[in-house]
């Protein structure tokens, strides 16, 4: 290349030539060129991280450590950037900075060959064998399906699709593939896809371990958690000696509530394998979800004592919300998280962990601090986008007006059953299930997913931008097909209970969105809004670092709009469906417990109950945020906590006054 073709060359054009530099060894030719690509676009994400490979392979690690520290800066998620990361590290000596890196790299793109390979080398027992394992299974794949890995977890899901079904077509047993595709459609949220996909691999190669795992997964997120638990021990007779497996079947257990079952097993994994973190951190979660809660602090002590950055640890402890950390713990917390090697996913829940300490020592500016800073990480990560739930909850507006409720007319299941508490995380739904779980006719379940997984199983599967056929095509469906699918909603969800009474709650606050879905199948079916005031609502929520879902709340702004679009909705509800819902504010409730018990239970139609008011008092499996909340008197000192931040709440009542 001339020099005046060198310097008006396009940035791709100039990428691609610095990796066929790097391929014929000319490593002058390709630092060249990085640098060229870095004068004209200084944050140029492949730029940088050629950088940094370049700078390893002529030896300058110093250089290469400093263009990867400003890749992660912009990019904490950026697997390939962590990977090299381990690689200097090694190349330095530092066995236990290259050990992070690695895991770091797995963690956000699991189909990195050499940072498997790596983990192998640097991990010893189980840890070991199972990275191993996926270095041996990325490496047996063909070409086309280790691209397709790779896009998978880069998210680009669409090519990935395309590539897979090409290879499928000209292969089309090829069990591999078909797992892959079935990833691809979990992703898009076609789940059922996934589910026939998987139960044809095992069709196929019925002893493919890797297959029918998946497919114990998919059966789990369809809410068949008889049948996933039966895969589960289906595999347990294929390899008994499988950890994996076994805790498979753990999981399985505690989705169908053999809580036993579960803690037996985490028992005897933290006996066996006393100095394996994640298993301290998981019998933490089964042993809080029980209330044990002395030895949930047990175990989640250890996970952090055996591994000081395991975030995961740090905010089990703070969502338990009653714990208070020491000196030491919030000293550690805080070197944990300013170390550059500390994983993204470490640093999030640390920074959310820390605010709360922080938060309750009274010390609110760097209490906000450490949740913006969390948030920001855990937003970036995401990837959310406001606009499309907006639009989502705009369609139901614009849709399902009087007229289309009207024309449903009668149909669904008729069941009564079913009680949905919908509205906001964190704006008492568990307080509201705790009180009504405590009458003797209703039971408590857990939030269900089976109303969103309908909804996206209207919506059918379409690209980025695409209109979705739902809520207008429940217009299509017959009174038939309706019943039909209130009494597969009822049957599936029946195995959550377990005490055999008339009700029974579905918490899922996200159900807010599809009430006219609800009203449609399961007609006699009671709704609950749960709603807190929306400075409280709100901040509560950004203070939150949630399992899954709920991305909205990792921005002020978001949040904000969010709440406010479901005033919206709400309101509208309660115009096509007049007294469909019942809205307990919670503030109310604290203030005037009683009387809002007995309006809940008249809503309900059933008779006062003294239990009710002493809530904290009903001994059950509670698995949200709020589990040990709700096992406490009611006290106000939660109600306006948001006024200590008031200073840095502009962009949230921006948002909610707009």
């Amino acid at each position: 290349m001339t020099q005046l073709a060198f310097e008006t060359a396009d940035i791709p054009g100039l990428l691609r030539d610095i990796q066929g530099a790097m391929q014929r060894g000319d490593l002058a030719g390709a630092g060249a060129r990085v640098a060229q690509v870095l004068r004209r676009e200084p944050d140029n994400r492949d730029g940088l991280y050629l950088d940094a490979v370049v700078r390893r392979y002529q030896d300058d690690l110093a250089g290469a450590l400093a263009a990867l520290d400003h890749l992660l800066a912009l990019y904490p998620a950026h697997g390939r950037a962590l990977q090299e990361r381990g690689h200097c590290l090694l190349a330095q000596g530092d066995r236990a900075g290259a050990l992070a890196a690695y895991q770091g790299a797995v963690a956000t793109n699991a189909a990195l060959p050499a940072a498997w390979r790596r983990l192998a080398e640097l991990q010893e027992g189980d840890a070991a064998d199972y990275a191993l394992a996926q270095h041996d299974y990325l490496a047996a794949l063909p070409p086309p399906l280790l691209g397709v890995a790779g896009m998978i977890q880069e998210n680009r899901l669409s090519q990935a699709e395309a590539l897979c079904r090409q290879f499928l077509q000209a292969n089309p047993t090829h069990t591999e593939g078909m797992r892959l595709l079935a990833e691809i459609a979990q992703r898009f949220q076609v789940v059922d896809e996934a589910e026939f996909l998987l139960e044809s691999a095992i069709a196929i190669e019925p002893d493919n371990i890797g297959a029918r795992y998946d497919y114990a997964r998919v059966l789990n997120k369809r809410q068949k958690f008889a049948e996933a638990l039966d895969q589960a021990r289906h595999l347990r007779r294929i390899d008994p000696g499988s950890m994996m497996i076994a805790s498979l079947e753990a999981d399985q257990n505690l989705a169908v509530g053999n809580f036993d079952a579960a803690l037996e097993h985490y028992r005897q994994r933290v006996a066996d394998h006393p100095r394996n973190p994640g298993y301290h951190l998981t019998l933490g979660h089964v042993l809080k979800t029980v209330d044990a809660i002395p030895e949930a602090l047990a175990a989640y002590r250890a996970a952090y004592g055996l591994r000081p950055d395991f975030g995961a640890a740090y905010w089990s402890l703070a969502n338990l919300k009653t714990y208070r950390f020491d000196d030491a713990e919030l000293a550690q917390m805080e070197a944990q998280e300013q170390q550059p090697r500390t994983a993204l996913a470490d640093r999030y829940h640390l920074c959310f962990a820390l605010g709360k300490a922080l938060e309750d020592r009274g010390l609110y500016d760097r209490a906000f601090a450490c949740y913006e800073r969390g948030n920001r990480l855990k937003r970036e990560e995401v990837g959310y986008d406001w606009r499309r739930l907006a639009r989502e909850m705009q369609d139901q507006i614009d849709i399902c007006d009087a007229g289309f409720i009207a024309a449903l007319g009668e149909g669904g299941h008729t069941a009564p059953d079913p009680i949905f508490i919908v509205g906001l995380p964190r704006a008492g739904s568990t307080l509201l299930e705790q009180i009504l779980a405590s009458h003797s006719q209703v039971e408590g379940t857990m939030e269900l997913p089976n109303i969103l997984a309908l909804a996206h199983k209207l919506g059918g599967r379409r690209r980025v931008g695409q209109a979705s056929a739902y809520p207008a095509n429940m217009a299509d469906l017959s009174r038939d097909e309706r019943r039909a699918l209130g009494e597969a909603y009822v049957r599936d969800t029946a195995i959550h209970r377990k005490l055999g009474r008339p009700f029974f709650i579905d918490k899922m606050p996200n159900n807010f969105r599809h009430i006219g879905l609800i009203h449609a199948i399961l007609p006699n079916a009671r709704i609950i809004d749960a709603r807190r005031s929306a400075m409280g609502c709100c901040f509560s929520g950004f203070k939150q670092l949630f399992a899954e879902g709920q991305e909205f709340t990792y921005g002020l702004e978001e949040v904000g709009r969010y709440y406010r679009d479901y005033v919206r909705l709400m309101d509208h509800w309660d115009t096509v469906l007049p007294g469909k819902v019942l809205r307990v504010q919670y503030e109310d409730v604290v203030d005037d417990l009683e009387g809002q018990v007995r309006r809940l239970l008249d809503f309900l139609g059933l008779p006062f109950e003294e239990g009710c008011i002493r809530f904290h008092q009903t001994e059950r499996a509670v698995r949200t945020a709020s589990s040990q909340q709700v096992r406490q008197p009611l006290y106000r000192s939660g109600v306006d906590q948001w006024e200590h931040f008031s200073a840095y709440l502009d962009p949230l009542r921006a948002a909610l006054e707009a």
